[in-house]
């Protein structure tokens, strides 16, 4: 079965999604004004609106309330993007080598959402 994609869900999609396409360099691709996704060689990150959660029963995702996942992309440089995204998003933790060896960069998204950019210690 393969994994295909994470679905964020928003108060704001236009908002989140040109976070995102500044963050990343992808280009969201627009299925209808509560919908978008950003399609990168492995995996889609899609945004959706707050409204079309009534479609899957009211309540099933808040907004803006996530605490525990992390959204991970892999970077060719986490320092030089870090430059990059200082002005950008809220950092929650400077480029740092972790105990596993990957260096890694984490931030948050305008809804709170915790982003981790990493370059592997070895490919």
């Amino acid at each position: 079965m393969p994994f295909v994609s994470v679905r964020v869900i928003t108060h704001d999609v236009a908002r989140l999604a040109g976070f995102y396409e500044k963050a990343t360099g992808l280009d969201a691709r627009w299925r209808s004004e509560q919908f978008a996704e950003l399609v990168g060689p492995s995996c889609t990150l899609a945004i959706g609106s707050a409204e079309t959660m009534k479609l899957f029963g009211a309540g099933a995702a808040v907004p803006e309330s996530n605490r525990t996942a992390i959204l991970e992309f892999r970077v060719e440089d986490v320092d030089r993007e870090y430059e990059r995204l200082a002005d950008l998003a809220e950092i929650v933790q400077e480029p740092t080598t972790m105990p596993w060896g990957n260096r890694s960069l984490l931030f948050r998204d305008p809804d709170g959402n915790l982003v981790n950019y990493f370059t592997p210690s070895a490919p």
